[in-house]
């Protein structure tokens, strides 16, 4: 059964969103959406994900979940989904200060949690 998928990519190559667009439309620079079958989902996502570079990907899907969707990333990002007791939630990582003091909450907790 298809379901909507939004894709949504950044700083990717040119040749992954040519890509995408060929089963999705681009509704805005970077941001894809579609209706997939779960099967073309996972072979999009395996691809976008295997080339994504120095971008960053986040897939969203409907599933059985108790938010009813779930979230797929791929690249590096300040932003990560964290499982919390079942719940998809989002860690926002510290940003790199290069040669400045770090901040009270960065003395605390180093690696951002």
């Amino acid at each position: 059964m298809a379901s909507l998928v939004v894709l949504a990519t950044t700083a990717v190559p040119d040749h992954l969103r040519g890509a995408l667009s060929r089963w999705m439309i681009e509704v805005t620079p970077g941001m894809f959406v579609g209706t997939l079958s779960a099967k073309v989902r996972d072979e999009l996502w395996n691809a976008a994900s295997n080339v994504v570079g120095d971008g960053a990907a986040v897939l969203i899907h409907p599933d059985d979940t108790e938010q009813g969707f779930s979230l797929r990333t791929a690249g590096k990002r300040r932003r990560r989904p964290v499982d919390f007791d079942g719940l998809t939630l989002v860690a926002m990582s510290p940003k790199e200060h290069q040669g400045s003091t770090p901040t009270p909450a960065e003395r605390i907790w180093p690696d951002g949690w």
